[in-house]
């Protein structure tokens, strides 16, 4: 690992990863620092990523570290703790970051991609089955668990909309109230049309025997049986890097509920702090796998194009170029 870099990217996943084979083939120097906690970990496949739908989520992100290490860029184990603008040196890199293993390295664009923490509704059981039969997206698991038993729990005003979504891969959803708002008389008639059970009552916790959901247990004592859980998580920004930098953070809100925080940027991926972007689940709550390497390109795209009016500029100005 040198000390000086071009770009550092923080966060090895799908945006983070294309960012870099991006600028890497761009000939710009990079490194790469990833902590190794993915947030797709917990699941077995990768979908609705033409040509690699079905692979597991480590294959690509090792063959993705493959293709960037072949265009000379690095790759680093570990965690950006901090970071903060200083001086321009000599090769105009404005910012520090600092590893928790205590080394520091310099870099003239900072590229932040990591990701999202999905927080689970409070519910005994839920967090161990997350990824495998605790689910959250039908476009990402609905094929896996067509025509199954399928329980929403209920947790807020979207509840209704998110069962009568996963209705199309089955006809045995059960909206489980949970904490979730009474369905108004329209939503009512909504989900008796599609055939969807509603249940109130909040749930104590999820059975499970021989290693496979069973179904949702009520505090009333009742059973709500069922193959997967489908909840929805709040998505929280992950923040100590984000803070250290002073970058702003924003709520979305989906029918005035709260479902998670997020950097803005513009298109490009930029920030309000100059030389910082941001690409993927960080700035976009929704992105899937191959969104999030869209936007990494995209985003590295514009690193490159930055820093080539950067170059430019020194040029004239007598400091050099790259």
């Amino acid at each position: 690992m040198d000390e000086n870099y071009d770009v550092v990217v923080v966060g090895g996943g799908p945006a983070g990863l294309a960012g870099a084979l991006c600028l890497a083939r761009a000939r710009r120097s990079v490194l790469v620092v990833d902590a190794g906690a993915p947030r797709n970990d917990p699941a077995e496949h990768v979908h609705n990523y033409l040509g690699r739908d079905g692979d597991a989520p480590g294959a690509l992100l090792a063959d993705g570290r493959a293709e960037i290490a072949g265009y000379g860029a690095d790759v680093v184990d570990g965690t950006v703790v901090s970071a903060r603008a200083g001086g321009e040196d000599g090769r105009g890199a404005r910012f520090v970051l600092t590893l928790e293993d205590g080394r520091s390295v310099r870099a003239r664009r900072v590229l932040i991609t990591t990701g999202l923490t999905d927080e689970l509704p409070d519910v005994p059981g839920l967090a161990q089955r997350w990824g495998r039969d605790v689910i959250h997206c039908p476009y990402c698991h609905g094929w896996e668990w067509r025509d199954e038993p399928l329980a929403v729990l209920g947790t807020g005003p979207t509840a209704v909309q998110q069962a009568q979504l996963f209705r199309q891969w089955s006809h045995d959803i059960t909206l489980v109230q949970h904490t979730a708002p009474d369905p108004d008389d329209d939503e009512r008639a909504q989900l008796a049309a599609l055939g969807i059970e509603c249940v109130a009552g909040e749930v104590s916790g999820v059975e499970v025997a021989g290693d496979r959901i069973t179904g949702l247990r009520l505090v009333s004592g009742d059973l709500v049986p069922c193959r997967a859980v489908v909840v929805v998580p709040r998505f929280t920004v992950r923040s100590d890097l984000i803070d250290s930098l002073a970058l702003d953070t924003a709520q979305e809100e989906e029918k005035g509920h709260a479902v998670g925080s997020y950097v803005p940027s513009a298109p490009t991926g930029g920030t309000d702090v100059p030389g910082v972007y941001v690409a993927g689940n960080v700035t976009d709550l929704h992105a899937q796998v191959l969104a999030a390497a869209a936007a990494g390109l995209k985003t590295g795209t514009a690193v490159n194009t930055d820093l080539l009016a950067e170059d430019l500029d020194r040029a004239r100005t007598g400091h050099g170029g790259t």
